[in-house]
């Protein structure tokens, strides 16, 4: 099957539509799978260096509104165990997600985390920031000091789009211990490859996904593999 670049992330396919471990490997999109069977066709990227590695791609923003929902309605599900009586979004993709889960858990807000400095932001209540999409000099990530009332002594639930490096949360998280909260789960609509288990190895614990890709390698075929698996098979 061929996808246009504006055919990704529009809709999901009914259960078993597509092969998610071909013997040749993939060629072009990686069919992710939901809990409930599911498959969500993701676009492969090429990740920059030899041209040898790519990963899954979601960009949240550019799904349609039923993409949205059914990840949200997932990711939801899976943070209610939780019980987290706060949502903090996760600029700049993490914010619709985390808008939207916190309505469907009954909440009448959530708390945005930002990279924009207003006024009277506080230096201390600021991290710098990166991530695999965004690997130049990075950002700041602040937490309006408004807020922190909304969040002291509350179970709180951080939510952000994709975690691939885990670079983002991480620091996500040290910006929260800076204002001396602990989340009691992470959430996110995918998780991309490993690479962030050692860097968010004392939170795995609490961290929830729809979603889960592994990072692709390329074949001598010319087709994209899960990386552990081309290791094994080379």
């Amino acid at each position: 099957m061929v996808f246009e670049p504006h055919d990704f992330w529009q809709s999901f396919s009914p259960p078993g539509t597509h092969d998610p471990a071909p013997e040749a490997g993939h060629a072009g999109f990686y069919p992710a799978t939901l809990p409930d069977g599911r498959q969500l066709p993701l676009p492969l990227r090429v990740l920059p260096g030899d041209g040898t590695a790519a990963v899954a791609s979601l960009i949240l923003n550019q799904a349609s509104f039923t993409v949205e929902d059914g990840l949200a309605a997932t990711l939801a599900q899976l943070l209610r165990p939780h019980a987290p009586e706060v949502i903090i979004g996760v600029p700049t993709l993490g914010l619709p997600l985390a808008s939207n889960v916190a309505r469907r858990l009954g909440h009448t807000r959530m708390v945005p985390l930002g990279t924009s400095r207003k006024f009277w932001y506080r230096d201390e209540l600021s991290e710098p920031m990166r991530s695999i999409t965004s690997p130049g000099a990075g950002k700041m990530l602040y937490i309006d000091p408004r807020m922190l009332p909304l969040l002291t002594g509350k179970r709180i639930a951080v939510v952000d789009d994709v975690i691939s490096t885990g670079q983002s949360m991480q620091a996500a998280l040290r910006l929260l211990e800076r204002a001396g909260i602990v989340p009691v789960a992470i959430g996110c609509a995918m998780l991309q490859g490993s690479g962030w288990r050692d860097t968010l190895a004392s939170h795995e614990d609490k961290i929830v996904a729809p979603l889960a890709t592994p990072r692709f390698v390329l074949s001598p075929a010319g087709r994209w593999k899960p990386a552990d698996q081309e290791t094994e098979t080379h």
